[in-house]
């Protein structure tokens, strides 16, 4: 049986950086083991964002794991209520629920300060007792990414991703539409609850971010999806921090492996990451590694942070992956951003990314270092991102 790994560094395409003399953090960070990848087998770009669509990471890890986004979407919620293990029923809308800071009047900080799991656990518990209800209720994530499922309420309503919008007034980026009052309210009330709290008066103490209120958008209603093996005929596993790579993998039957240590953030258990995924091969078909450092690192505006995150990824993940599949008599590996996220912007970008893939049957074509402009001259390009996948594994 052919072995197949593939590993997301999520937002790690970018743009020509000036600190790092016109080259993007790929093209500035030190990556032998990703290169390696891309000069013995080959590299291309993808458009993981279809017309028409935002460039979420929800849209476009969909894309890379071989789904259609524009027959499968239903809103980024839904896929983290999955991860949860919420049960909605058919008319119930769910919404993302950040937690984010919002200083002088703009959207300074999607994550506040990227608060600790304990911590926006106990504000979003207190939220629920304060105004929760029968038709509203307040569910707690990980970090600052919680959600809140409706009841017996209908919305047509357009929200925004905090993250796209760092420096925006937050005037301009509310909620609108049949259901934003609701929303609005709910925000404004947890502002009032937030403003003097205990664990912002520690956060306050030592410099940290506060937590001004909290930030609806992503809603949607119940996910559904094809399972992998149904499509694929193979099974698979999902090594991720995050709650939407976590629900995208339960939605099409992949099994979740938890990893002590792995946050979502910079600080994240890169090692125990790829331990668990080499331990996995020999279960699964295909193994995926999510890490979602460098997409944190650009909504950020850190350069540095970005390109040490993705050296981490390399050194710590791809390396001994690509080291311990090669053990396996048939196998191959694909490296790909799910989507851009320029440090210069701090948003998500709806443009191609590139990829790279090597292993048995797979033969080079352009034999260079991996980086955005190498893959757009390879040739190879795939405007349907999730014929992707099926091109890794069957071509």
């Amino acid at each position: 049986m052919t072995k197949y790994a593939i590993i997301v560094p999520d937002g790690a395409a970018d743009e020509p950086i000036d600190q790092f003399g016109n080259k993007t953090a790929l093209e500035a960070a030190e990556i032998p083991n990703i290169d390696k990848v891309s000069t013995q087998g080959r590299q291309g770009i993808v458009r993981t964002i279809p017309d028409g669509m935002e460039a979420g990471s929800d849209v476009a890890q969909m894309s890379l794991l071989g789904y259609d986004p524009r027959r499968y979407y239903s809103g980024r919620a839904p896929i983290e209520a999955v991860a949860r293990k919420i049960d909605l029923a058919p008319s119930d809308w769910v919404f993302r629920c950040n937690l984010v800071t919002i200083s002088d009047g703009k959207m300074a900080d999607h994550s506040a300060g990227h608060i600790s799991t304990e911590e926006g656990t106990k504000l979003i518990k207190e939220l629920d007792e304060q105004f929760g209800s029968d038709q509203l209720r307040f569910h707690p994530g990980v970090s600052y990414r919680h959600l809140l499922v409706c009841k017996g309420l209908d919305f047509d309503v357009h929200t925004y991703p905090p993250h796209d919008c760092i420096g925006m007034a937050k005037d301009k980026i509310l909620p609108r539409g049949r259901g934003a009052e609701l929303l609005i309210d709910l925000m404004a009330r947890s502002h009032q609850l937030f403003s003097n709290h205990d664990i912002n008066k520690v956060r306050n103490d030592l410099g940290e971010n506060q937590v001004s209120s909290i930030w609806l958008w992503g809603q949607g209603k119940k996910a559904r999806m094809e399972s992998f093996k149904k499509r694929f005929g193979i099974t698979g596993a999902v090594i991720t921090a995050v709650d939407l790579a976590r629900g995208l993998a339960m939605l099409i039957g992949f099994d979740l492996i938890d990893v002590p240590g792995a946050t979502g953030f910079v600080d994240t258990n890169y090692q125990g990451k790829a331990s668990a995924a080499i331990q996995a091969l020999d279960k699964y078909a295909l193994v995926l590694v999510h890490i979602e450092a460098p997409d944190e690192a650009s909504h950020s505006g850190s350069a540095d942070l970005k390109k040490k995150a993705i050296e981490q990824i390399d050194k710590h993940i791809v390396g001994p992956v690509l080291e311990a599949i090669q053990t396996y008599e048939d196998w191959r590996i694909l490296v790909a951003p799910d989507h851009p996220t320029p440090v210069s912007t701090k948003a998500h970008s709806s443009e191609p990314v590139p990829f790279a893939m090597a292993g048995t049957g797979i033969a080079g074509i352009l034999h260079k270092n991996f980086s955005e402009t190498n893959a757009a001259k390879s040739g190879f390009r795939i405007d349907n991102g999730f014929e992707l996948m099926e091109y890794f594994l069957k071509s």
